[in-house]
């Protein structure tokens, strides 16, 4: 598994030139699902990132199994029913900033950034808004966007369908160093 997430950084590296990558193997994604039934949450503190700030192209990569839930059973149902992690280990964001913004210069920018989404093996286009801030030598990256299960086609067993809600909150917080 770490090989194969070893493998996808160096592609990634690839696309994304190599002038002025900043780059994190801590990145934080976390989720939520709200319903009247149940909250569900959880986070990984192990996700990737890389940014070029000279074509603006950013990615994430994300080990499916790195979620922790407080809840160690609904860890296993994530990953074995919902994720199916063994059949689709990651899940990635491939994009680009909109926003001719000069990522050299220390400053606050909300941006919105335009990419692939890929969860549970389907690939999504979509506009992510976000805010990236760069202050001493880092970038950081934070971001708030929902997404629909049934656009990933991720299949919510019709006897818990009360406790999981149908459109996910998730967060992205980033803080990215220069790749030396």
């Amino acid at each position: 598994m770490k090989k194969s997430i070893l493998t996808l950084l160096v592609i990634c590296t690839a696309y994304i030139s190599q002038a002025q990558l900043y780059s994190s193997t801590q990145s934080v994604i976390s989720f939520f699902s709200k319903t009247p039934v149940e909250d569900i949450k959880a986070d990984t503190k192990e996700a990737r990132s890389l940014l070029n700030t000279k074509t603006r192209d950013v990615v994430f990569v994300i080990e499916n199994t790195t979620f922790d839930f407080p809840n160690k059973l609904m860890q296993e149902h994530f990953n074995e029913k919902y994720m199916e992690s063994e059949k689709y280990p990651m899940s990635t964001f491939k994009g680009k900033i909109n926003e001719a913004i000069d990522l050299t210069e220390e400053g606050v920018y909300n941006v919105t950034v335009t990419g692939k989404l890929n969860i549970h093996g389907v690939e999504k286009e979509r506009t992510i808004p976000g805010v990236v801030t760069v202050k001493n030598g880092t970038i950081h990256i934070a971001s708030a966007f929902k997404v629909q299960l049934a656009a990933h086609e991720i299949k919510v067993p019709k006897l818990v369908i009360a406790k999981i809600a149908e459109e996910i909150e998730v967060k992205v917080d980033a803080s990215l160093a220069q790749k030396k």
